[in-house]
């Protein structure tokens, strides 16, 4: 199978005319007509994940975020980012991204979140209608969902979203004591969405990337949690595995076990 047929599948999951104008999903590096050894899965292509396949004899990288976002104009390996992208050329490694194109596609990253923390009628947060592209007609796409939760208290849901998302420390404001039975969530940084959420009836709103001033201004109208950008979108390499097999449920396909978090917490 050619890796082009792998980043078909995807693609067909999650277009890339969804990504913002700012992003820069689909090849990073590589040789899309290349025979597919193995696809090794994960957030951000970094060194050690590019050393991993290697050491696998995989020749796909796919990940989240991706590798490069900027032009490069020197490739000196003076950057993590330079370093990577020498080391994929020089092994003969395909880089694929899927990014903002997978936050918005239907079923995408806050999908997931919402399917693993049990939540139920959940649907597009801000839904934006796709025009037709060549014959087809794609259906929707947004950012964010929304959706009901068995009533509890706010906490309690914190404490849900914690183990779920092997988060290391949540950051919240409004009142833990609050009853909850909507939840609006959003992958990665979810700040301009937070109107949306207090708009839609959620009383609690899951993201990342939060301000100070975001929690200052908002307490009172909502609960706010940031559970970290790597938390929130770790496992969106679950859904890649998932259309990886079901396109060849043989192909040799795994998750990165060198990957870390580079956030810690004390």
């Amino acid at each position: 199978m050619k890796i082009r047929e792998i980043t078909e599948a995807i693609e067909q999951y999650a277009p890339l005319r969804l990504q913002e104008q700012w992003d820069n999903c689909g090849f990073q590096v590589g040789d899309p007509e290349a025979e597919a050894s193995g696809a090794l899965l994960c957030t951000d292509a970094t060194e050690v994940v590019v050393a991993e396949a290697i050491a696998r004899g995989f020749n796909l990288v796919i990940s989240h975020h991706p590798l490069i976002f900027g032009g490069l104009k020197k490739i000196m390996g003076r950057t993590p980012v330079e370093r990577t992208v020498a080391m994929a050329i020089k092994h003969d490694i395909t880089i694929y991204s899927a990014h903002t194109n997978m936050d918005s596609a239907w079923q995408g990253v806050s999908f997931r979140m919402a399917q693993k923390i049990g939540m139920t009628d959940v649907a597009f947060l801000d839904d934006n209608t796709v025009a037709p592209y060549g014959e087809a007609e794609c259906g929707t796409a947004g950012c964010g969902v929304i959706g009901n939760i068995e009533p509890m208290k706010a906490r309690e849901v914190l404490e849900r979203v914690k183990a779920a998302f092997e988060v290391g420390a949540v950051r919240y404001s409004g009142d833990g004591d609050q009853r909850v039975t909507r939840v609006a969530l959003c992958g990665g940084a979810g700040g301009f969405l937070l109107d949306k959420a207090v708009e839609a009836g959620a009383q609690l709103y899951v993201t990342a990337d939060m301000r100070y001033h975001d929690f200052l201004d908002n307490c009172q109208r909502i609960v706010i949690a940031d559970i970290g950008h790597y938390e929130s979108e770790h496992f969106t390499k679950e859904i890649f595995l998932e259309i990886i097999q079901k396109k060849n449920p043989t192909f040799a396909v795994a998750f990165a076990q060198n990957e870390v978090n580079q956030v810690n917490y004390l």
